[in-house]
């Protein structure tokens, strides 16, 4: 090779250098400030006495905030539907925590029959219930019906926990000051929620109905405060940012090719996404507030759209007629 070659050849090397430190550097520095912008919720406050059920806890955030709260003291109802790994889990969250106090039960959001089997049970063997997290949450590739006849989906992440809180309101009630956290998500900003198919029949890309699935929490959540004022029950919800967890499991090939590399390189760890949980569970801060969204420990602002309470009371009244709600449930 001549002279020549060989300084282009070194040119290359150098360029090539400078542009891996620049990519490295860049890729350090957005996991830095995506460290110190996540917000810790550092109160040391304890919830001895206290009961709290969290959906889905047996993996990812909900995991988390079950060791959380278990850490604080508190009676810990883990409601998962894969009995295994939730008892697998436990005992992992036992062990960290010294806190025997934490139990499993089978509950299956997507199911209203098992969802009024596992509420049946605590009304039956729990004489209070402080804290309702709904953690639990679902993005299927595939649109797939339920025994019920609703979207997998949207019976997992709205159409369930919007039973489930009629069920166990009155336990709440009684045992207020109490409260209901539900997770929800920044994506609900790509979406919007068409009312007329609440439970879709058909769609081109069945992953995209998680965003309109979290809208309807946060729809839900300000209806349900609006309902439960004065009853010494809040309802508040949050994002827990974009979280290195199993639910990106179902994003279909190939889209989550670049997205395990976005994943691995810019989300929160689990341990990082459940402090906004277990702020809003149990921080003094936000006892008295309700009808509030929340994102790394903090009230941020929902977009107009979202906060339209007419269309917060109609998916409500939708939504009591796909879950079924009989006239002996109790009314919110």
């Amino acid at each position: 090779m001549n002279i020549l070659g060989c300084e282009v050849c070194e040119l290359l090397l150098i360029v090539s250098s400078v542009l891996l430190i620049g990519l490295l550097t860049a890729v350090s520095l957005l996991k830095f400030y995506a460290f110190i912008t996540c917000g810790y919720f550092r109160d040391k406050v304890k919830m001895n006495g206290k009961t709290v059920i969290i959906t889905g806890a047996n993996g990812g955030i909900g995991k988390e905030t079950c060791r959380e709260i278990a850490q604080r003291g508190a009676r810990v109802i883990m409601a998962c539907r894969n009995i295994v790994t939730a008892k697998a889990a436990r005992d992992e969250i036992v062990e960290s925590t010294k806190n025997e106090n934490v139990i499993v039960k089978e509950l299956d959001l997507s199911s209203q029959a098992s969802i009024r089997k596992f509420a049946e049970d605590i009304l039956r063997t729990e004489s209070r219930l402080d804290v309702l997290i709904h953690n639990a949450g679902t993005a299927e590739k595939k649109l797939i019906k339920t025994e019920d006849g609703l979207e997998l989906t949207m019976a997992t992440n709205h159409f369930g926990p919007f039973l489930l809180t009629h069920l166990l309101i009155d336990l709440l009630k009684r045992s207020s000051p109490s409260r209901v956290v539900i997770v929800a998500s920044e994506l609900y900003r790509l979406a919007s929620l068409n009312l007329n198919k609440i439970n879709p029949e058909r769609s081109w890309f069945p992953p995209y109905i998680y965003y309109p699935s979290k809208t309807a929490n946060i729809s839900f959540t300000l209806e349900l405060a609006r309902r439960l004022e004065g009853s010494g029950v809040t309802a508040n919800c949050l994002h827990p940012g974009m979280i290195d967890s199993g639910i990106w499991r179902n994003v279909p090939v190939p889209f989550n090719w670049p997205l395990k590399l976005i994943i691995k390189l810019f989300f929160k760890t689990p341990k990082q996404g459940c402090q906004t949980s277990v702020f809003l569970a149990c921080s003094e801060e936000v006892a008295n507030v309700t009808g509030r969204y929340f994102m790394d420990c903090k009230e941020r602002q929902l977009n107009a759209g979202v906060s339209d309470m007419s269309k917060a009371k109609k998916l409500w009244e939708l939504s009591e007629k796909f879950a079924n709600l009989k006239a002996t449930d109790p009314k919110i």
